[in-house]
């Protein structure tokens, strides 16, 4: 299973509380801190929700 590299680019400041809570289920907190996870399609759907706020790349 491919693995992919999540890496928080933006402030959760001032983003609705669905927003926050997909970041801090990412297991994002602080601008620049980064998460791995295994590709899948619940993952996907997170990102969609926070695609302005994250930057993705493949390991």
């Amino acid at each position: 299973m491919a693995r992919v590299k999540i890496t928080q680019i933006k402030s959760q400041i001032g983003q609705s509380q669905p927003r926050r809570g997909t970041l801090r289920a990412l297991g994002l907190r602080k601008i620049g801190q980064t998460a791995e996870h295994d590709e899948s399609p619940v993952l996907a759907g997170m990102l969609r929700k926070v695609r302005d706020l994250v930057k993705v790349e493949n390991v």
